[in-house]
């Protein structure tokens, strides 16, 4: 896999670097949000993947004091988008202005809040399908065509999208296509008792916690880039794939499966995961664990499963024990 051992001493030393580095960023988000380690975790997978996530929780749960906390722990340019029924797609790609200059009257384009590093859409699906589509071409193609133009994102570009899940009169749900371009969707539980009262504690003195230091760009798009340098054995990758091929084939549960893009997001989320803890392999709990964010909102449970009160993460639990 390497040339020398001296390369691979190289990058075994930039492998733990990462894991240091994670250590230490993951330490910082703490000091503003309480528990959540698994939610703030998936979501900075989702970053070195160059992915997008869903996240799904009841109100109150800090997704935007997360999401924005994340954004400037890694110095990124953060903005919000309140997704309400009425809102136009030009209210998120921008907009062409008219502009009073000497020689005349100039058409000059005003860039939307997608024109951001993180972008979060906050509740996608209250906005109609046609703003909802809006964000397809930005999410895929990391660029945003108005009029005959075309405008490239700057990179890192990552859209947290969250949906609500009850209230559901008014909304939209996001088709299964859509759904399919965010590599990870993320739940959000409500906190323990004694991350309450640690909550409660730090947001009711007169000094709100703020982060101080983190990444920055440049080192966040090398870690993007040795994310996909994560050595792993041809052992793991089969069994990614069979967990991905086996929701095709298990008729009992699920009547719809995951498609090819699942398999390139399981195996991409489980090397973000073994680089996050400074490991230069790619395990199996790895491939077990991130099977959860990646296949949830993929799969369509059958008549019968939905019925007997089956949830998504139990028919992925199924599957996994099937996989040998």
């Amino acid at each position: 896999m390497y040339e020398n051992d001296a390369d691979s001493e190289q990058a075994s030393m930039t492998y733990q670097n990462a894991g240091r580095i994670f250590k230490s960023f993951f330490e910082e988000i703490g000091n503003v949000i309480v528990g959540q380690k698994e939610a703030v975790e998936q979501i900075t997978i989702a970053l070195l993947c160059e992915g997008h996530a869903l996240v799904e929780s009841n109100p109150g749960l800090a997704k935007t004091l997360m999401i924005s906390t994340i954004s400037k722990a890694m110095n990124l340019k953060f903005s919000r988008i309140q997704c309400t029924p009425d809102l136009m797609p030009s209210d998120i790609t921008g907009t062409y202005v008219i502009e009073e200059k000497e020689k005349g009257k100039e058409f000059r384009f005003e860039p939307g809040p997608v024109f951001a590093n993180i972008v979060l859409a906050d509740e996608i699906n209250r906005a109609s399908p046609k703003t909802q589509s809006a964000l397809l071409e930005a999410m895929q193609e990391k660029q945003v065509t108005v009029g005959n133009d075309t405008y490239l994102l700057d990179r890192p570009f990552f859209i947290l999208a969250t949906q609500n899940p009850i209230e559901m009169e008014g909304t939209y749900p996001l088709p299964e296509a859509q759904l399919d371009r965010f590599l990870l969707k993320i739940l959000l539980e409500y906190p323990s008792f004694e991350e309450e009262m640690e909550i409660v504690k730090r947001y009711t003195k007169s000094e709100v916690p703020q982060v101080t230091r983190g990444l920055d760009k440049s080192t966040l798009l090398n870690l993007q880039k040795l994310t996909r340098q994560v050595p792993i054995s041809d052992e793991l990758t089969q069994r990614a794939l069979s967990i991905v091929t086996m929701t095709r084939k298990d008729k009992e549960n699920i009547e719809f499966g995951a498609s090819p893009r699942a398999s390139i997001g399981l195996i991409l989320a489980a090397k973000a995961r073994a680089l996050i803890e400074g490991r230069n392999f790619v395990s199996k709990e790895d491939v077990d664990t991130m099977a959860y964010p990646v296949l949830r909102h993929r799969i369509i449970l059958t008549f019968e499963a939905e019925r007997s009160g089956m949830t998504s993460d139990e028919a992925v639990e199924k599957i996994l024990q099937k996989v040998k």
